[in-house]
């Protein structure tokens, strides 16, 4: 009996032998992100982590996706990046309460479930929370045929963080006259993507893909599978002075900034103070995209906006520490429904 429901579920487009071993793999990467507060091993049916050391504990959760940033991996068919894209997106947003990753959550829905493919998917997740101290302590691998092309999955994280209550990064302390600084993205990161897809025709022809670009000095697939930056080692040690941060994915700066702002205020950038990468300077080409609309999509080339107090010293031990951080504007009062003015 138990060989004929295999044998029929394997028919329904579903391999049983396929995931255990998959299991097996994903086991040997998760326990390599284990931190001692780690109490259940990968496979039970909850798992367990131990608050300790902290005073007044806040926790702070976040939910995210790579976004059809995947089905560039799956035409390139390299997929050991993507999960380095969805850890470093999560930890990014609870960094922007002041917030430090505990442990994290994935989930994988698989057309097709191919051991390899899901292994390099996870190899990626578990280096990315490595480099943050942050365990994969869980997460659900699901081969659904039919709901997917036998090539495609989707990725998803659940990210849980802690933060001291009185060191909740809220944006209130923001005041007219603070300064904008900004941390350069490492390409488009997470977001845009399928309005990149349409703008090169890359679902009707995959070989664009394979187009080299002197102004990206790559193959155009090879930029947009550029890693999505993580900002949590850098900045660290600077939470207690900053008023606020805001991760710039999707929504751009149009969306992400006004996140933080007190009623009132706004922000003035200034578009020179920065570099804008060649990788969007080309698509807007490409696709004749009007600058606001870029700026409303993409990060632009910048993947961390960080305001800081004008008084002080916060701003010279960033940019002493961080050297490609740069100045980009000003808090202002408000005059209009406008929150954030490019100039």
């Amino acid at each position: 009996m138990k060989s004929r429901r295999k044998d029929a579920y394997s028919q329904a487009g579903v391999d049983i032998s396929a995931a255990d071993k998959t299991k097996d793999l994903i086991k040997e990467l998760a326990r390599s992100t284990f931190r001692p507060e780690v109490l259940t091993d990968i496979g039970h049916f909850g798992a367990f982590f131990k608050l300790k050391q902290y005073h007044d504990p806040v926790l702070v959760s976040s939910a995210d996706g790579v976004g059809t940033k995947l089905k560039i991996a799956v035409l390139m068919d390299k997929h050991d990046t993507v999960g380095g894209d969805l850890v470093n997106h999560c930890v990014n947003d609870i960094l922007c309460c002041g917030a430090s990753p505990l442990f994290m959550l994935d989930y994988i829905a698989l057309g097709k479930l191919i051991p390899h493919k899901v292994a390099a998917i996870v190899s990626g997740l578990s280096q990315a929370c490595k480099d943050v101290d942050c365990s994969l302590i869980g997460g659900e691998t699901a081969e659904m045929p039919g709901m997917y092309k036998s090539s495609d999955y989707d990725l998803v994280g659940f990210i849980v963080g802690i933060v001291e209550k009185s060191r909740i990064i809220k944006g209130e302390k923001i005041a007219e006259g603070d300064v904008v600084l900004g941390l350069p993205s490492s390409g488009l990161h997470t977001n845009g993507y399928s309005l990149v897809r349409k703008v090169f025709g890359i679902d009707r022809d995959a070989l664009s893909l394979k187009m080299f670009y002197p102004e990206l000095g790559m193959t155009l697939g090879e930029a947009l599978l550029q890693p999505h930056r993580c900002y949590h080692n850098e900045l660290k040690p600077f939470l207690d002075s900053v008023h606020g941060l805001a991760h710039i994915t999707g929504g751009g700066f149009l969306g992400n900034i006004p996140r933080i702002l007190p009623e009132g205020l706004a922000v003035q950038i200034s578009r020179s103070s920065w570099q804008i990468p060649g990788i969007f300077e080309l698509i807007q080409k490409k696709g004749n995209i009007r600058d606001e609309e870029m700026f409303h999509v993409f990060n632009m080339g910048i993947g961390m906006v960080v305001i800081c107090p004008e008084q002080g010293d916060t701003i010279q031990k960033l940019k002493k520490n961080l050297p490609d951080v740069v100045e980009m504007g000003r808090v202002i009062k408000s005059n209009g429904s406008e929150r954030v003015i490019i100039q």
